[in-house]
């Protein structure tokens, strides 16, 4: 399952990026996704709200991403963190199935 999550650094993140600034970020969240049986799909810096950084990885165990996620936040690494589970275009076309099949079955207020 395919996860994305994103944050800002804190201030003495990137004080400590500042004062070492060949860090390798990629290396350590590869680390910590792989040890977590998961791939590291992509990652990228992202400067709107503060300097951030946006991960993206899959992990066979949706439970996995919520523990990578408080791991890092836990560490004060980042701060203002998101975590969204991203669907794979064969994923989303069972969604829209299941969706389709189950439209029939709900009322909307006022209905």
């Amino acid at each position: 399952m395919h996860f994305c999550l994103s944050g800002e650094y804190t201030p003495r993140s990137i004080n400590n990026i500042m004062e070492n600034p060949t860090t390798n970020r990629y290396e350590a969240a590869k680390k910590l996704i792989e040890t977590a049986g998961g791939k590291l799909i992509s990652m990228y810096s992202m400067a709107a709200d503060g300097p951030g950084v946006m991960v993206i990885f899959d992990v066979p165990d949706p439970t996995v991403a919520p523990a990578i996620t408080g791991v890092v936040v836990a560490s004060g690494a980042i701060q203002n963190v998101k975590l969204v589970r991203l669907f794979t275009q064969d994923e989303i076309k069972v969604v829209r199935q299941h969706a389709s099949k189950l439209k029939a079955a709900y009322s909307p207020p006022g209905s």
